[in-house]
């Protein structure tokens, strides 16, 4: 899936003035990228993910998805685009305590109406992905920060999406268990030629990645790759 930013701003409203968070990103990302997208706290990072993703509308500017300017759907068009076609994790995984592991990454097919039994089989096989097929019947409550991650991050994937946009998704964890998340995150691509947008403070996670951008006040402010050459090896 071929997504292509176009001039796309996004201002919000406070105390009658009008603040600018997103001045004017174009950005392609071709199917199967794995992107990170570093700058400092407040240029517009978890905002143009949240637009990326159809979580929030933009000001002005489009999104277009193979071709597609996706908000001219309507608004349960663009949800379900969104249910079929993206997945999220976020630096709070947002699990529901009461229920199992297994339980919470189901919840993404039952919402779209998935025969529980299928529901099911697809999230025990994705947490088996993820290196969780003993904690199954565990509940968040029972699970190590890394591990309730890999819920998270097989919460996201349960429906198969052809885009993952991940915000700070190692933000709360120590650095080992942040690399672990890591190379799931390269694993999925690898193994399912997932597009990964990455937001992340972490340093390490951002220069791994084939393409980096970095973010100033709203805008792209440097894009690089490694070259596509497999003998090149990434740091």
């Amino acid at each position: 899936m071929r997504i292509v930013v176009t001039g796309l701003c996004k201002s919000y409203w406070m105390d009658q003035q009008e603040l600018a968070v997103l001045n004017g990103v174009d950005l392609t990302i071709e199917q199967g990228e794995l992107i990170s997208i570093t700058g400092h706290s407040g240029v517009g990072k978890s905002t143009f993910l949240h637009v990326l993703g159809t979580l929030d509308t933009p000001t002005r500017g489009n999104i277009s998805y193979d071709g597609e300017n996706i908000f001219k759907r309507t608004r349960a068009g663009v949800s379900d685009f969104r249910n079929q076609n993206i997945g999220f994790v976020f630096q709070f995984h947002h699990l529901l305590p009461e229920f199992t592991a297994v339980e919470n990454v189901m919840m993404p097919a039952l919402v779209q109406r998935t025969p529980a039994k299928e529901a099911r089989a697809n999230a025990e096989q994705v947490l088996t992905e993820v290196g969780l097929a003993h904690r199954l019947k565990h509940r968040p409550g029972e699970l190590s920060g890394g591990e309730q991650q890999r819920v998270a991050l097989a919460r996201a994937l349960v429906l198969r999406p052809k885009v993952l946009l991940a915000d700070e998704p190692t933000g709360n964890l120590d650095e080992g268990t942040g690399g672990q998340i890591h190379e799931l995150l390269f694993k999925m691509n690898q193994e399912h030629n997932i597009t990964a947008v990455v937001v992340t403070h972490n340093t390490a996670l951002a220069a791994r990645m084939p393409r980096q951008l970095a973010m100033r006040a709203g805008k792209i402010l440097t894009d690089s790759k490694y070259p596509a050459d497999p003998e090149v090896t990434r740091p």
